[in-house]
């Protein structure tokens, strides 16, 4: 059964609404994550990096900006410049001349430069696998440190940008309407054993699927469950 949530003193994420918010239950979460893993067992960033420094830099590019346009812009970028030590060699001027195509590319080439020379003072030009520790360097927010922690290291973290703040809620798979507040919503719902990919099912699906814009709802894979599903909706 699906869960019914009603607060009589409603916190901060339900303050401008009185509704009665439906929540899939552990089953039907599970039920969810399962047709996502038969459709994709093995979901992966779609940002194209060869080591984990690379990989930090796109997930910084990408705010703002699409996988694809990183990808682009990167490609040629990390033909000649795949550590912190190459980056810094090339100066920022020359770094911008690459990401030029990229939103904000002035803001985020100083960030890389500055987190690059972090990473070589303070972490011998070393990711770092701890969240404490990538928030301490430029253009790093909680977001791109859980991308990094889970895509590199494979920490069962939840990143929430703008597909999941928007799809997870009406799914009902999470409450909140701040990144924060849907993050630990699906920490705590989603079962362990999920953790490591569900974010990338769910990007996936916000991306390509529950799009903002025109739903493709009759091609959805999980639309019998969707507490949003039109026809769900007249059954219950």
């Amino acid at each position: 059964m699906s869960a019914v949530v009603q607060y009589s003193e409603p916190p901060h994420c339900m303050q401008n609404s009185m509704e009665q918010i439906q929540l899939l239950s552990t089953e039907e979460i599970c039920t969810v994550m399962e047709r996502f893993k038969a459709q994709n067992p093995n979901p992966v960033s779609e940002l194209h990096a060869g080591n984990p420094y690379t990989f930090l830099l796109s997930v910084v590019l990408s705010a703002q900006a699409t996988d694809k346009s990183v990808n682009k812009a990167t490609e040629p970028l990390f033909k000649i410049a795949d550590t912190p030590q190459k980056i810094l060699a090339l100066g920022e001027e020359t770094l911008i001349s690459y990401i030029r195509s990229i939103g904000l590319y002035r803001t985020k080439a100083a960030h890389i430069m500055e987190l690059s020379r972090r990473l070589i003072e303070y972490f011998d030009g070393v990711v770092p696998s701890t969240r404490e520790e990538l928030e301490t360097l430029p253009g790093v927010g909680r977001k791109t440190a859980n991308v990094v922690l889970n895509v590199i290291f494979g920490q069962p973290t939840m990143p929430v940008d703008t597909h999941l703040l928007r799809i997870c809620p009406k799914i009902g798979l999470a409450l909140g309407k701040t990144p924060l507040e849907v993050e630990q919503g699906l920490l705590q719902r989603i079962p362990p054993q999920y953790m490591h990919h569900a974010h990338h099912w769910l990007i996936l699906h916000g991306r390509y699927t529950c799009t903002a814009r025109n739903p493709k709802c009759t091609e959805c894979i999980i639309s019998d469950v969707c507490m949003e599903n039109s026809i769900r909706q007249k059954q219950t």
